[in-house]
């Protein structure tokens, strides 16, 4: 049994900011981590602001990540972080994941992995020489549904998978706000986000989604990438055609113009025998359709669902669970695997069931990938990692 709760630093996440506060809120959920240290912000008035709105010892309220980094190293081995979490833009994801690494620190971190697929193959290479454990947040792989829905495809309900659309829309970018939203400013910024606007920000966790609902895994885009509102610098609309491995082919689009739309994530997976329909907008639920036999709906918090599905699910049926508690079960997952870590013994994260560095590397394959086929004339472009 743990004697402690596993100890947080984090880098970015000021008081200003909106993912580090879910971050936050996510990784104290369950009670087993405890945010000690950070530097919230490039502009150290910022972070010491943050940190006192969060009740921290000022002494471990850093100017920089990089002052963090070296200043907890130093502490004694049962005051020292445990590992980090990185929650700055894009630009600033690889250089402090990097460092913590190399300084003994495990890593989570908040999708994409980096700013490029060349950074987050560098990446993938320094947590192989460290041995140590990178997490990434792609949030809705931790819904109790979606998990129920790739234990029922892998147990063979649909049969082999034949179709998978899925979607993901919004429209708080319908309009140009880059000059009064924070959010709006560096995330269609090329400097900031990296080369993918839509695609990078959203399109990316509805790939992921498809990949790890289904078990497979996209080989092959066809895209097209559009800047629909005047002045915007990287895409704000996309459709894709996908080839999968194992036969399966597909339709994605990520729309951050779509006037009208909140966050409507949805994903459909047909099979030989059957399909499976989940919302994230309804996220308890999951619709399963077999060819010939009544629908069936199943819904979070019951005893009949999977072990998978029941261990990521807090609250007894009919008491709605949603996004901050699937951000949680990532941060849960991860937290076993580092009370488990032992140096110099090679982890198989596959077991505690958390995004990890190889799925943040196909992540920014993907990306460069779409823009590729987006900018070709041959328009099917194959995925290399």
């Amino acid at each position: 049994m743990p004697t402690r709760k596993l100890r947080m630093g984090m880098i970015g996440g000021s008081s200003e900011a909106f993912i580090g506060a879910v971050h936050r809120k996510a990784a104290a959920l369950d009670g087993e981590i405890e945010l000690v240290c950070g530097a919230f912000s490039s502009d150290p008035r910022k972070s010491r602001a943050t940190g006192e709105a969060l009740y921290l010892n000022p002494h471990r309220v850093y100017r920089t990540y990089a002052e963090m980094i070296e200043k907890e190293r130093n502490l004694p081995g049962d005051q020292r972080m445990d590992f980090v979490s990185i929650v700055t833009p894009n630009h600033v994801h690889a250089d402090p994941a990097k460092m913590a690494l190399e300084n003994g620190f495990h890593v989570i971190i908040d999708k994409p992995l980096a700013f490029s697929a060349a950074e987050a193959r560098a990446l993938q290479k320094v947590v192989e020489k460290t041995g140590l454990l990178l997490g990434l947040t792609h949030t809705y792989t931790g819904y109790p549904m979606v998990k129920e829905a790739r234990h029922q495809i892998a147990q063979g309900k649909i049969g082999k998978v034949r179709k998978i659309y899925v979607e993901y829309h919004q429209g708080w970018l319908t309009n140009f706000i880059e000059e009064t939203n924070k959010q709006a400013s560096w995330r269609t910024d090329p400097a900031r986000s990296g080369a993918g606007g839509a695609i990078g920000d959203i399109g990316t966790h509805a790939a992921n989604l498809a990949e790890y609902m289904s078990g497979l895994s996209i080989t092959e885009v066809n895209a097209d990438l559009n800047i629909v509102v005047k002045g915007r610098k990287l895409d704000d609309d996309s459709a894709l055609l996908l080839r999968f491995n194992k036969g399966a082919t597909g339709v994605l689009t990520a729309t951050q113009i779509a006037a009208g739309e909140e966050n409507n994530l949805n994903i459909r997976i047909y099979g030989e025998k059957g399909a499976v329909i989940w919302r994230q907008e309804e996220p308890n639920s999951l619709l399963v359709r077999v060819y010939g036999q009544p629908n069936e709906l199943y819904r979070a918090g019951w005893a009949y669902l999977s072990d998978a599905a029941r261990l990521n699910t807090r609250t007894p049926w009919g008491h709605p669970e949603g996004y901050l508690e699937a951000f949680a079960n990532i941060y849960l997952a991860f937290g076993r695997a580092v009370r488990d870590f032992k140096p110099g013994k090679k982890l198989n994260t596959a077991r505690y069931d958390f995004p990890d560095v190889n799925d943040g590397v196909r992540g920014m394959a993907f990306i460069e990938t779409v823009i590729r086929s987006a900018k070709s004339s041959r328009k099917w472009t194959k995925l290399k990692i």
